[in-house]
């Protein structure tokens, strides 16, 4: 089978698609043949080796946390049932592969009437986003900042908030993006490369920041007193560094990166209750394109470029 493989970090030119042997499930796994693999942010930062502290691996390794395809075949001790049910697979590494062995419990099956690729599309980025938007007391009529809003996980954020009532202000780069935030339900859209964004944005209440660095302070500095400035990402070339003490001056809760490592073990609770969410209609991943394995690089350097719009997938 192919995999993508890192044995260097570096830039996206550092993955390469190699054949190995198929794998052979052992006691208590399983073997999923992978039709999609998930593409994250969080991919391309392990990849350039600035995510040892947070997310260490050991060189070489294959990408990849979240896959997706049916179950082929079944080590000792496990349920015959499984072979044949589509699920997502939550691993560790390894995602990048045209199939992948794991254990039971890092299964979540697939619900009827989701398809395979829009399960997938929620697998992180979803449950991230019910995650995130738990964290938030958020009031009918609050307003929102969401940035970026046009990715996979800011799309969610995007739904979630108008779902709630809330007036959710999207900024996102270009004019492709903007339409599809527009879409999801955003009552206002605002280009975050162009000047005077941030006075067309105004005060908010809420503010989703995915993208960290001069841009993450910015919005910051929007934050109604009594509001909450959530950072989840760094897309933007750093953390947002927030005094704690002007923000407790301001009367602003400032939630930073560690709530994801907390939300780590709960996070396929999560995952669950998006794709419920998302048979219920309630949300929609928003998929902007696919790649084939073999073009896992050019999939990272879209992403790295802010190219791609929602979730990008990998297909065998």
């Amino acid at each position: 089978m192919r995999v993508v493989r890192v044995a260097e970090f570096g830039g996206p030119e550092v993955l390469q698609v190699v054949t190995v042997p198929d794998p052979v499930p052992g006691p208590g796994q399983v073997v999923v043949d992978v039709e999609a693999a998930g593409v994250l942010s969080i991919d391309t930062v392990i990849r350039s080796g600035q995510a040892g502290e947070i997310f260490p691996v050991q060189l070489p390794y294959v990408p990849g946390v979240g896959s997706a395809g049916q179950v082929s075949a079944v080590g000792e001790g496990v349920d015959r049932e499984w072979i044949g049910r589509r699920v997502l697979a939550d691993v560790e590494n390894g995602g990048y592969a045209e199939q992948i062995t794991t254990a039971p419990e890092n299964l979540i099956p697939i619900p009827d009437g989701l398809g395979t690729w829009e399960a997938l599309a929620l697998l992180h980025d979803g449950s991230t986003a019910m995650q995130l938007f738990d964290r938030i007391d958020l009031r009918p009529g609050a307003t929102v900042l969401v940035q970026p809003a046009a990715g996979g996980l800011g799309s969610g954020l995007v739904q979630l908030a108008h779902a709630a009532g809330a007036r959710v202000i999207g900024a996102a780069r270009g004019a492709r993006k903007l339409k599809a935030v527009e879409e999801l339900g955003a009552d206002v859209v605002v280009d975050y490369t162009t000047p005077g964004w941030l006075d067309q944005a105004g005060r908010v209440d809420v503010v989703f920041d995915g993208v960290g660095g001069e841009l993450g302070r910015a919005v910051f500095d929007l934050v109604e007193p009594g509001g909450t400035y959530s950072n989840y990402g760094f897309t933007g070339g750093g953390f947002t560094e927030i005094d704690r003490d002007e923000a407790a001056r301001r009367g602003v809760t400032a939630i930073g990166m560690e709530q994801l490592v907390e939300g780590q073990p709960h996070r396929r609770t999560w995952a669950r209750r998006a794709l419920k969410e998302a048979v219920a209609g309630r949300i929609r991943p928003l998929i902007g394109q696919t790649f084939p394995l073999e073009q896992a690089a050019e999939a990272h350097a879209a992403l790295e470029n802010r190219e791609t719009l929602g979730k990008a997938l990998l297909l065998t």
